[in-house]
């Protein structure tokens, strides 16, 4: 039986280095804040509909800095995810297929996902 290289069979992690585009893709995928944000929001919709009494107790909730990370973790999620669903909208046109289209349109659907949650929140 002929012995093993001792070398790895494909790019380790330490070597290889994902592309932007590559980790937004990824990132996208992960909807976790999504779905702690919409737990958030119909808890908040619950409380309004109950009676004010609840609704006080959601609102001194939000005066928690975790509660606070979530919703910020939430509206940009959202922010980002529809950024990066203009950017699907862009693919479709048969544009930005290039390397460096690619790249430049990443950082834009970053910086645009970073104003929109900022102006989202400043704005509320």
């Amino acid at each position: 039986m002929a012995s093993r290289p001792n070398r790895p069979l494909s790019p380790h992690l330490q070597i290889y280095r994902l592309p932007l585009t590559g980790i937004i893709s990824i990132s996208h995928r992960i909807p976790v804040c999504l779905c702690f944000g919409l737990v958030l929001f119909v808890a908040v919709l619950s409380s309004v509909a109950d009676s004010g009494f609840s609704y006080g107790i959601m609102q001194s909730w939000f005066d928690n800095l975790f509660v606070k990370l979530i919703y910020w973790g939430f509206v940009f999620a959202l922010c980002f995810h529809l950024c990066h669903g203009v950017r699907h909208l862009i693919w479709d046109a048969g544009a930005g297929f290039d390397k460096a289209s690619m790249d430049k349109f990443a950082l834009y659907e970053l910086a645009a996902a970073v104003l929109l949650t900022v102006l989202v929140l400043t704005l509320i």
